[in-house]
């Protein structure tokens, strides 16, 4: 029962910053990017704290095991593309960066609540430094992945709708699909390599956030439809 009820979160969910975004951007153009940027930092921030946690993922013909991100990490490529395709590379890489700075903010400030004491009374001391006693090679990896693969697919994404302006679906799958499997690559290799077996791991991720990459992919047609609805 658990399964379809994710996927009824995931849906909500995608459907209503897809809408939101799109309205923004249609409406109050000015403020269609910052709206981007805020939905892309979170995406970074909620796929960086939740992938703590190694969940099922049941495919019907196979069972992987993978970090629970993998549900989110693929929004990461659409909100770039998003970004993208309406304020061009040149935008994306500027939020691109500036998600990255976000997320060293937020591990600054976890490894300064770490460095507090904690209360008496605090019953959860140990569950809160298993969660977020953060591994310095985990946090590089994540960090140079991210950066690498999200500068990449909007380069991808950039040059596919110069050469193919009309192929809505091409630019945005074959970036996608190119960025979330580089980063379960590099994120895998350097995160794990000499202490886990390595290739496990990189197929589950690899398949994982390519199916939830290619699923969310009708929301970006949507979001693109949507906006072209101002201009007929």
């Amino acid at each position: 029962m658990a399964f379809p009820v994710v996927w009824l979160y995931w849906i909500i969910s995608l459907t209503l910053v897809t809408y939101a975004s799109a309205h923004i951007i249609k409406r109050y153009r000015e403020y269609g990017y910052a709206a981007l940027v805020g939905f892309y930092v979170v995406y970074l921030a909620a796929s960086q704290i939740i992938a703590t946690r190694t969940v099922e993922f049941d495919i019907g013909i196979a069972v992987f095991f993978a970090p629970a991100s993998v549900f989110i990490y693929p929004f990461l490529s659409q909100a770039i593309d998003m970004i993208n395709e309406v304020y061009g590379e040149g935008k994306a890489r500027i939020a691109i960066g500036i998600a990255f700075l976000s997320q060293v903010l937020l591990v600054a400030f976890i490894l300064m609540t770490n460095s507090l004491a904690p209360a008496p009374f605090f019953a959860y001391e140990e569950t809160w430094q298993e969660i977020f006693s953060l591994g310095i090679r985990i946090v590089v990896a994540s960090w140079i992945a991210f950066l690498i693969t999200q500068t990449l697919d909007a380069h991808v994404f950039a040059r596919l709708k110069a050469r193919y302006p009309d192929r809505i679906l091409l630019r945005s799958l074959s970036s996608d699909i190119f960025g979330l499997t580089l980063d379960s690559v590099i994120f895998v290799t350097l995160a794990f390599a000499g202490v886990a077996p390595l290739l496990p791991l990189i197929i589950g991720q690899i398949v994982a956030k390519n199916i939830v990459g290619f699923l969310d992919t009708p929301w970006f047609w949507w979001y693109k439809r949507y906006l072209q609805e101002e201009r007929a």
